[in-house]
């Protein structure tokens, strides 16, 4: 990626070709990723598979990659499992986690004997219906919710006694085959996964006793990184938001605090520096003891023959994208403050978090470079709303900024481009494009047919 910053032409013909914004696929970092997560696992000599979210990026570039480097891929839609599917990848190394599932993903999953993660009664109802009308049982996955109260609550999965209760009490049990438990926590917290981990081992004691047989336990996603490098500066920002008075727009968008109170960094953003990552927060959550018998995570599941999955997103995909954008004006608010338009709007770089706090870099591709002022002010986009902000921060452009300019939003390849992006006032879709040796090609998810389920 830092080749293609460094080469303001290339970015120039690629937006012209391909439109504003466009997103950029590298995927060669991944396999730093899986290594790390892989050797921590080694240290501790568990039986480990990794499984990439592909809710995470929607390129078809980034399933072959995984699958490439012995991933399977956890799924959340029709089209994602039946793209993986015409892919190539083997139903045994897919699961299906989608929150809410329609008929058209169940009946394709038990057609192919691909594992779905169970997350209601309502569901598995539905399933069996399916499944005795095919005639093939299900491969299920019980979604485990924490009885424990230090665990906030979930809306993910049900918990151990309800489980084991409709099982007891199911018509026809024989029709789901349980191969695993899986479970969904929000956050990062490695902690509270290796708590609900010793949860779901003694779910599967009881299931054990039941006459199941349950060969794995899968704790999801929320596996963490950084993208900062340095610590200073996350905590800096936040100690210099919190001493501005209301109304002082030199940080922030109308001084938006981003949800934080005080001079710690806001919940209600990704923590984009974090110290404990991947293979080192992996390597914490295996250590962990339980309480009575003081026997480490690791250690439980080895006895057991019990094989740990995870399903990690962005942690896999930092470093492999980027985003690009023209830009379309540069103005003052009607109040003077100043703005710098871009040609994309605010869904094409934004997760579920309060804001995307990395900053991007100019390309100046525009005219009379060398001719302009310093200049700063805040990116705004294409939709026609007010607070149609790309990002809340304010930015300083020492050489200036003009139309025609570029503007490099890095490491947006996990969650950023695609989670929530929005073809609203019919604007189109970013492309996606996958380096092929030396060259920027369109990935397939822009080229292929998509079925709807």
């Amino acid at each position: 990626m830092d080749s293609l910053i460094a080469d303001p032409k290339l970015c120039q013909e690629l937006i012209k070709q391909y439109g504003s914004p466009l997103n950029l696929h590298d995927y060669s970092s991944m396999s730093r990723n899986i290594a790390e997560l892989r050797e921590a696992a080694d240290e501790h000599g568990i039986d480990f598979e990794i499984y990439l979210a592909r809710k995470a990026n929607k390129t078809l570039g980034a399933i072959d990659h995984a699958v490439a480097e012995g991933c399977g891929i956890d799924v959340a839609s029709f089209n994602e499992l039946d793209q993986c599917l015409k892919r190539g990848v083997p139903a045994d190394r897919i699961i299906v986690t989608a929150a809410v599932k329609s008929v058209a993903l169940l009946r394709l999953a038990v057609e192919h004997g691909v594992v779905l993660s169970l997350d209601n009664l309502d569901e598995t109802a539905e399933l069996q219906a399916i499944v005795q009308e095919s005639g093939k049982p299900a491969a299920v996955a019980l979604r485990l919710a924490s009885d424990n109260p230090s665990i906030p609550p979930t809306r993910f999965g049900l918990r151990a006694g309800e489980w084991l209760t409709f099982l007891d009490q199911a018509d026809k049990p024989e029709t789901l085959k349980v191969e695993g438990i899986h479970f969904h926590l929000n956050g990062y917290d490695g902690g509270q996964r290796a708590q609900l981990a010793l949860e779901a081992l003694a779910l599967i004691d009881a299931l054990r006793d039941r006459g199941h047989d349950p060969s794995f336990v899968d704790m999801g996603g929320g596996i963490p990184m950084s993208y900062l490098d340095d610590g200073k500066q996350w905590a800096g920002f936040w100690e210099a938001l919190a001493e501005l008075p209301e109304g002082d727009e030199s940080l922030t968008w109308k001084s938006d605090r981003l949800g934080a109170t005080g001079p710690e960094a806001s919940i209600a953003l990704y923590p984009y520096h974090q110290k404990l990552i991947r293979g080192e927060w992996l390597r914490k959550v295996l250590a962990t003891e339980e309480t009575t018998t003081r026997r480490t995570v690791a250690q439980m599941l080895i006895e057991r023959g019990i094989q740990l999955r995870c399903e990690p997103g962005r942690s896999l995909l930092d470093g492999c994208g980027l985003t690009l954008a023209e830009v379309a004006f540069v103005k003052n608010r009607s109040d003077g403050a100043p703005l710098v338009g871009l040609h994309m709007n605010r869904t094409q770089c934004r997760s579920t978090s309060a804001d995307f706090l990395l900053d991007p870099l100019l390309i100046p591709t525009g005219p009379k470079v060398q001719d302009r002022a310093p200049y700063e002010g805040f990116l705004v986009g294409a939709y026609c709303i007010e607070e149609e902000l790309i990002l809340r921060r304010r930015f300083e452009f020492p050489a200036g900024v003009a139309k025609g300019d570029l503007v490099a939003f890095p490491n947006t390849g996990g969650y950023l481009m695609h989670i929530i992006e929005s073809a609203s006032h019919q604007l189109p879709l970013a492309k996606n494009l996958v380096i092929d040796g030396v060259d920027w090609i369109l990935d397939g998810i822009d080229t292929a047919d998509l079925l709807v389920g």
